[in-house]
């Protein structure tokens, strides 16, 4: 039967569309465990690729070849929501949070104004209060905005430093200094840049031999710029960096922060809500000093890509430029739920709020937590065995849960170091040619090192045990 699909269909097509869709959405979820981790490169991908690259039709297409050529697409990827995906943090793909995004997307609600839609605003701030005050700790006068993801979210954290420190004050960028690590993700210093702040102003800090920020080497660069006649203007602590997980001793700085008069800003992109756990809270302790604390929901609460979080103490640092229109008159807003316009730069914006509140309260807080705390778990268990392994070399405990490890060099010149890279590289490629797993790599103080990262809801010990037993074998083969 050919279908004529009008933009307004009817209640019975409705359904079967609904459920032609959702099916397929299940059986692909029910499939994740025996699909491949990634698809190798093929001879004929690029031209499957280039096939795509086509206009719309001019008359209708049936649905289930449509979903064909979709189901096609994704398979050329890597799999990034199933359990053997092990290479990065963004991870997830939760059921009901595809589930939020349906129904989010037919009620199609727009929330960037409270008064437009009061309900769906207030959901939504329920869940940035949740995440700012009971997940980080951060006082009454707190709160923040849902973005995109963290990168999003460290440009709003830049913006509301710069507002803080430099525009209030009279002051302008050109002496403005920013301090971040070795470790801080790319995308501060790149918000930095678009922000205003010199590229030269951006000061990269020293690790120490854990990666963890220095704070005495902090102090030391802070101490030469004030006496360069510069004006330290932002601190940029990281909580789970994306190479290692490595956390950053949040305390000190914040203490350094404080007496120099600084924006602390802590990158929790990856490890925030570790916090919900207490070994997880523990090593975040400090984070309730920020200023300003990235989270993305769609790492380490497991949510589908998309939605990240920037949290701040006080919530009035995000009203930067409370911009409006003679059209917008009639929508007005009382003080009891914030406009989202002015906290941000999008007027028009999706309701990310749903995507985040639906799984929360349809599974409870106790899942997620009990969800990282098997994370935890996880790393523990491939660290150690790893560790026992004489031709690895694991420089770095994990503090959350990605375990880095690489070849061990067989002496300390260079040579034997670029021979250890070469077989760090060649272990790589053998582990991942079983596309049960998918593991990556990274480049850590000019050394090749190979990195497990365990944050998939659907990556339980089973799989995890596979990929060691895949190291073992590939290290015996080299």
């Amino acid at each position: 039967m050919k279908h004529t699909y009008p933009l307004e269909p009817d209640h019975a097509e409705m359904v079967r569309t609904g459920r032609l869709v959702l099916g397929r959405a299940v059986d692909f979820i029910e499939s994740l465990p025996d699909r491949p981790a990634f698809v190798a490169d093929e001879p004929d991908a690029r031209g499957r690729v280039g096939a795509l690259l086509v206009p719309p039709p001019e008359g209708p297409q049936e649905l289930s070849e449509l979903l064909d050529r979709i189901d096609a697409a994704a398979g050329q990827a890597i799999e990034t929501t199933g359990p053997g995906f092990l290479g990065y943090v963004p991870t997830g793909g939760l059921y009901a949070g595809a589930l939020a995004d349906l129904y989010k997307s037919a009620l199609n609600r727009y929330s960037t104004l409270a008064a437009a839609a009061p309900g769906i605003t207030a959901i939504e701030e329920s869940v940035v209060r949740w995440i700012a005050r009971d997940v980080f700790g951060l006082p009454g006068g707190s709160g923040g905005l849902l973005t995109s993801g963290g990168s999003m979210a460290n440009f709003s954290a830049v913006i509301a430093a710069r507002t803080a420190r430099t525009v209030r004050s009279g002051a302008n960028l050109s002496d403005a200094t920013i301090y971040v690590s070795e470790q801080t993700h790319h995308s501060v210093g790149k918000a930095a840049i678009l922000a205003g702040f010199s590229p030269y102003r951006i000061r990269v800090v020293p690790g120490a031999d854990d990666l963890r920020m220095d704070p005495v080497a902090v102090a030391d660069m802070i101490k030469e710029d004030h006496l360069a006649g510069l004006r330290p203007t932002m601190l940029v602590a990281t909580a789970g960096s994306t190479d290692t997980g490595t956390v950053d001793p949040l305390h000190r700085l914040a203490d350094l922060a404080a007496r120099e008069g600084m924006w602390f800003h802590v990158d929790a992109a990856y490890g925030g809500f570790f916090a919900l756990s207490e070994r997880g809270r523990a090593r975040l302790a400090g984070i309730e000093r920020a200023d300003s604390i990235t989270a993305d929901p769609h790492k380490s609460l497991f949510l589908p890509l998309g939605v990240g979080a920037i949290l701040v103490r006080d919530r009035t640092r995000l009203a930067t430029e409370q911009l409006s229109a003679p059209y917008l008159d009639d929508v007005t807003s009382d003080d009891l739920l914030p406009d989202y316009a002015d906290l941000g730069p999008e007027l028009t914006r999706e309701a990310r709020g749903l995507r985040v509140w639906l799984p929360l309260h349809l599974h409870g807080i106790r899942a997620f937590r009990d969800a990282l705390d098997e994370k935890l778990d996880l790393a523990t268990i491939a660290f150690e065995r790893l560790r026992a392994i004489p031709e690895l070399d694991l420089p770095w405990t994990p503090e959350l849960s990605t375990v880095a490890f690489r070849a061990r060099a067989e002496g300390r010149t260079g040579a034997a170091a670029r021979r250890a890279d070469e077989r760090t590289t060649r272990l790589l490629e053998q582990v991942n040619a079983s596309r049960r797993v998918y593991l990556s790599s990274t480049v850590i103080r000019g050394r090749k090192v190979i990195r497990m990262c365990i944050l998939s809801h659907r990556t339980h010990r089973d799989r995890v045990e596979e990929a060691l037993d895949l190291v073992e074998k590939a290290l015996a083969g080299l």
